[in-house]
């Protein structure tokens, strides 16, 4: 596992960066090497005077050149946030598995943040003509990142689109819509929300989790979950064996 670690890391060069909305930014990496990435994957990013890198998840990918989206939390996003363009990186990845495309109805579900990887699957669904919807939750208008592009957005005081959380309307979407798959990432409580219509209204629900990580490559075991594995719980790193988990396969806290 560090042996395939190592073969994915690069030295890549900032080709933009910027304010994408009152909390969040967006910053371009070109790793100098076409690199395939599927949806729901992420990247390490080394932080200067931090030990451990810091993972996000791929917003976009053009041959290599990888865009993330993330809020300034703390020293390793302070310090990206400090990079200008030109400036070189140490990025790895793709890391972490992916969401399972399926040919069918899709309705794509993300809040906050989580709208990244969810953003980034509904380029992969619109390449291959698959019908979806994408529904996306904001506490506020400020907070919509600018590159986003959502079918439905919800903010919570009602700033802009419709009034309410994303999942305010989810129940009637189902029934109007009639997705074959959901997709999802945002916070836990939402991710187990839409496992739990899933199983309601007999859908497969797909969810990205949202987990601090620190070793990123499954040594660690600092983002351990509970899984169900036949009639057992068992153990799963989020990093390793996600962050793309089937919604009925978690044990949701």
């Amino acid at each position: 596992m560090i042996k395939d670690q190592i073969k994915k890391i690069y030295k890549a060069k900032i080709i933009n960066t910027e304010k994408v909305s009152t909390n969040s930014y967006y910053i371009e990496i070109d790793c100098n090497k076409e690199i395939e990435a599927k949806a729901g994957q992420f990247v390490s990013i080394y932080c200067e005077g931090l030990t451990f890198r810091r993972p996000f998840s791929i917003f976009t990918n053009n041959k290599g050149k990888i865009g993330i989206l993330y809020k300034e939390r703390g020293k390793g996003t302070k310090y990206i946030k400090s990079l200008k363009k030109g400036e070189s990186i140490d990025i790895s990845g793709p890391l972490g598995n992916s969401f399972s495309i399926k040919n069918c109805k899709s309705l794509l579900i993300g809040a906050g943040i989580g709208t990244a990887p969810i953003s980034f699957l509904k380029s992969k669904l619109e390449n291959e003509n698959i019908e979806n919807i994408f529904i996306a939750g904001f506490l506020n208008k400020n907070e919509i990142p600018k590159l986003i592009n959502p079918n439905i957005i919800y903010t919570d005081d009602g700033s802009f689109g419709k009034k309410g959380n994303v999942l305010s309307d989810t129940e009637e979407i189902i029934k109007k819509y009639k997705p074959e798959i959901i997709y999802g990432c945002g916070p836990e409580i939402v991710l187990k929300k839409i496992s739990e219509l899933g199983e309601r209204y007999n859908i497969e629900t797909q969810i990205s989790l949202e987990k601090l990580m620190a070793c990123s490559i499954g040594v660690c075991r600092g983002c351990v979950i509970d899984i169900k594995h036949g009639t057992k719980t068992v153990n799963a790193s989020v990093c390793k064996d996600g962050p793309v988990f089937w919604g009925n396969e978690v044990i949701w806290q």
